[in-house]
């Protein structure tokens, strides 16, 4: 019985050292393949080893991928890379002076930008919260004459509940026309320009008539065949001179035929006789 006993033990114990070196085994295995795996995604261009008879595509020239730029591409982008980081450089030290100059060398040294001979002058803090004073009297000011001029404009506010009467239907507002009154007194207005035109044409026949038809055409008003016979100029002195004398003549007659009548004079030193005395 006993030697029986110990076989049973030898063979549990032989049966356990095949498991646990079977489960090394696996493991040993499966830890090849994540192995196998890793390389294999980290370093797609190492060769496939492979039987023979087995083929495959290439992974950077399949229909699905991405275009691959050539080694010229490669450097002209460097390239323009380079440049772009070159010109950011420049624009972030000309926009902020006051950053400060990183450089390996120890005995560089340079002059400071806001105190150089040639700086241009700085205002001082108060130089500097006065002008911002008088830059937000001049908004406020600016906004109060543009609330003044243009009482349509909406009043922009951020409390919900603030609230305000219509400017237009306001109590004292003046009375506002309706749009068929506005309509009436428009066409009133026109019909009264017209009037007047005419008006005009007909009083002052002689001022030149304004046309935009290059091609327009008239008559002379004064050199028409239907117009009254125009006298000269020795006849207009002419018949000025007679009825100047028989003005006078006139005059001369009434102050004969009325000695009684006063005599008129604009000369206050201007003195006569009684006739009669």
């Amino acid at each position: 019985e006993s030697s029986d006993d110990d076989f049973s033990s030898d063979a549990e114990a032989d049966e356990g050292l095949d498991e646990f070196f079977t489960e090394r085994l696996r493991v040993l295995a499966d830890a090849r393949n994540l192995k196998y795996l890793a390389i294999a995604f980290l370093h797609p261009e190492a060769p496939v080893e492979a039987d023979s008879e087995t083929f495959g595509r290439n992974y950077f020239g399949r229909s699905s991928a991405p275009e691959q730029e050539s080694i010229e591409e490669a450097e002209e982008h460097a390239h323009i890379l380079a440049d772009a980081m070159a010109l950011k450089k420049l624009a972030v030290d000309y926009m902020h002076p006051e950053l400060s100059v990183v450089t390996g060398d120890v005995t560089i040294f340079g002059r400071n930008y806001f105190t150089r001979s040639s700086a241009p002058e700085q205002e001082t803090v108060e130089e500097a919260e006065e002008r911002a004073q008088i830059f937000a009297d001049a908004a406020a000011l600016k906004k109060l004459a543009v609330d003044y001029l243009h009482p349509e404009l909406p009043v922009v506010t951020s409390n919900a509940a603030a609230r305000g009467r219509n400017y237009f239907s306001r109590a004292s507002a003046p009375e506002q026309e309706s749009v068929e009154d506005s309509v009436e007194r428009a066409q009133i207005l026109a019909e009264a320009a017209s009037l007047k035109k005419l008006a005009v044409d007909h009083m002052h026949p002689e001022l030149p008539v304004v046309t935009s038809d290059s091609t327009a055409c008239g008559r002379n008003y004064f050199g028409r065949s239907s117009a009254p016979e125009q006298e000269s100029i020795e006849e207009a002195e002419e018949h000025a001179h007679i009825l100047a004398d028989a003005m006078a003549l006139k005059k001369l007659a009434v102050d004969y035929m009325h000695p009684e009548l006063s005599v008129v004079t604009s000369d206050v030193t201007v003195f006569g006789r009684n006739y009669f005395t």
